[in-house]
């Protein structure tokens, strides 16, 4: 059994990500970001790189185990044995990156057999920061501002919903119209978790396929804050660290059962 300081590692956690944002900006406001397209033809920046190896020098120290988006590919008769690991998306939202609309995060989530304990989700252009584990609860600084804690949401009246910007499909669309009075908004990355965090969104409907690393850090900051995130198909909470790091469709619900 490993002996974890989570305030400690979310504090390191917050490091991380405001370094990593200093990286992105400095690419993100320079004329070449080094666009290319991986295997899957999704994008990849020279941000995206320069994000992972900034993370990587903070929470080495750590001795702990990190799986990034942009790190090398590890087997799971590897990864079943880690207790306690970093998940991370140095740069989420690169399709809002190239775009150059602001909406895109840095994700570092601490994941415990399974289950996503620390999250910290950093918006370097809007330099918005969340943050959360389960003994702080969930909490927001916007630029050098106080910080403000995200409190638990009892009325479960959905007034807004907010969905994918570049992901919108029939699912999402027959899943909204379920909520005729709502208001939808629409914004790029893991901003959308966010959101319903701070009540600004009740829910988040996502259909469409997302990797571990996509949700894990955000997932962790609305369960600080009270709320949940549920597979679509059987209602349970996703879980972490699979043979297959790809995560069903799921929806993001601010307000509790």
């Amino acid at each position: 059994m490993q002996k974890i300081s989570l305030s400690v590692l979310t504090e390191l956690a917050k490091t991380a990500s405001k370094k990593a944002g200093e990286k992105i900006l400095g690419i993100y406001q320079s004329e070449e970001i080094g666009l290319t397209l991986k295997g899957d033809q999704s994008p990849l920046t020279l941000a995206d790189q320069a994000a992972h190896d900034e993370i990587v020098i903070h929470l080495a120290q750590t001795g702990l185990p990190i799986l990034s988006e942009e790190g090398s590919s590890v087997p799971f008769e590897i990864r079943k044995d880690w207790e306690y690991f970093w998940l991370v998306d140095p740069l989420d939202g690169t399709k809002e990156f190239v775009k150059r609309n602001g909406e895109f995060t840095v994700n570092i989530a601490l994941i415990h057999q399974g289950t996503p304990v620390i999250g910290v989700v950093y918006a370097p252009v809007l330099d918005w920061l969340y943050w959360g584990n389960s003994e702080i609860g969930a909490w927001k600084q916007v630029g050098l501002e106080e910080s403000q804690k995200l409190n638990e949401v009892t009325d479960a009246t959905v007034k807004t919903i907010v969905a994918s910007r570049s992901h919108m499909n029939p699912e999402t669309a027959d899943f909204i119209a379920k909520y005729p009075q709502a208001e939808v908004i629409s914004i790029g990355s893991s901003i959308k978790f966010m959101l319903v965090a701070e009540n600004k969104a009740q829910l988040y409907p996502r259909f469409g396929p997302t990797m571990e690393w996509d949700t894990a850090a955000a997932h962790a900051v609305v369960m600080a804050m009270g709320g949940k995130v549920l597979a679509m198909k059987g209602q349970a909470s996703l879980t972490y660290n699979k043979p297959n790091l790809l995560n069903p469709d799921f929806l993001v619900q601010g307000f509790g059962s």
